[in-house]
């Protein structure tokens, strides 16, 4: 069968397993046994699934396969951050950032080729959307990550503890492919990880947040950026559509009923944007009653940009302010300052050179 026509096994979260052998006639235990080669062995080669009958790995030979993204640039920081640049079958590129700290690993994960949502400080917003991920491709970010530490041979103690949809594009407007990522990522036959670990971060999509907590109750982060529908608008157009009361409202359901989950906020400090004392004492009334945290989050410039990053006095005061009102609040480090770590940086920078490399050469052929 023709590689780009079998169904690659992946991007099957163990639900999809279960119904990919019924199909096939085969017992349901495959679906665990598949899982456990590809996802915590790293096996991509039926061949080598040596408690899989003979017969099954020949027919799996003809009608699947196991295809994972390559990394095609690796970038590691000079403070622990490590940047992959990874390539999918179709020559699309995405980011995928992995942040060590003393007692976590935690990866950034993309879930689309770009974005449409041109919120004005985020980098890969200024760069356009191509297309959604699929499962495989989400997860496979997972996976290359994974082996390229193992591999590691300088860091032994670095593993994925932690991930983030934090990455390329906004997840809740890849949903349908989302969510069997995130099932893969919390299945005991998979990579095991907790549900308070697993973050999903989103702009603010509304129907979709009510949809999330039915589907998979990872984690909530809110790209907040500012307190009040007008500057929200300003910076982030998603908020014309699902303005701030109808988001809040959302985060109130997600965390109804569970004591112990919160909805982090996250909070870019632009400087005399967003960062005055009286956009902190509003953000104070309009979460209350919300189980919720703050991350404030240095703005990291990027070419074209027109903001600045708010200064250190500007950025403890706004946190003294929240924290006086008993709000967590933290900050987040600013990390892989010297490999370009906003999100969508490093695309840019590959798809600007290319795109240099394409006009040299179409000089070249005029000039020949």
């Amino acid at each position: 069968m023709d590689q780009s026509k079998k169904i690659n096994l992946l991007g099957l979260d163990q639900q999809g397993l279960l119904a990919f052998f019924k199909e096939l006639g085969e017992s349901t235990f495959r679906a665990r046994q598949i899982l456990q080669w590809v996802h915590q062995r790293g096996v991509t080669d039926f061949d080598l699934m040596t408690d899989i009958s003979k017969n099954l790995r020949a027919k799996l030979q003809e009608i699947a396969c196991i295809t994972t993204p390559k990394i095609i640039l690796d970038k590691p920081s000079n403070d622990g951050t490590h940047k992959w640049l990874i390539q999918m079958p179709d020559g699309n590129a995405i980011e995928t950032v992995y942040i060590p700290e003393d007692d976590r690993g935690t990866l950034c994960v993309s879930s689309q080729v770009g974005c449409m949502l041109t919120c004005q400080f985020c980098s890969t917003g200024t760069q356009g959307f191509s297309r959604n991920l699929s499962t495989a491709e989400i997860i496979g970010q997972l996976w290359v990550a994974v082996r390229a530490l193992s591999q590691d041979n300088g860091h032994h103690d670095r593993h994925v503890t932690n991930i983030v949809m934090m990455g390329m594009g906004e997840p809740l407007l890849n949903f349908d492919n989302v969510v069997p990522a995130l099932k893969l990522m919390l299945d005991d036959y998979a990579y095991g990880l907790s549900k308070r670990k697993v973050t999903v971060s989103t702009s603010g999509i509304v129907p979709q947040i009510y949809d999330l907590k039915n589907a998979c109750q990872v984690s909530l982060a809110i790209s907040l950026h500012a307190p009040n529908d007008e500057l929200r608008s300003t910076i982030m157009p998603i908020n014309k559509k699902y303005p701030l009361k109808e988001l809040i409202q959302a985060c109130k359901d997600y965390v109804d009923h569970d004591p112990h989950k919160n909805i982090t906020f996250e909070y870019v400090m632009l400087q005399e944007v967003n960062d005055f004392p009286h956009h902190a004492e509003e953000l104070i009334a309009l979460v209350k009653d919300l189980p919720c945290k703050f991350n404030l989050i240095p703005f990291n410039p990027f070419p074209g940009n027109q903001f600045t990053r708010s200064s250190n006095n500007r950025i403890h005061q706004f946190k003294r302010i929240l924290e006086e009102a008993d709000l967590i609040t933290t900050i987040r480090k600013t990390r892989g300052d010297d490999i370009d770590a906003a999100c969508g940086q490093l695309v840019g920078q590959v798809q600007d050179r290319t795109s240099r490399q394409e006009k040299f050469k179409e000089k070249l052929n005029k000039e020949s």
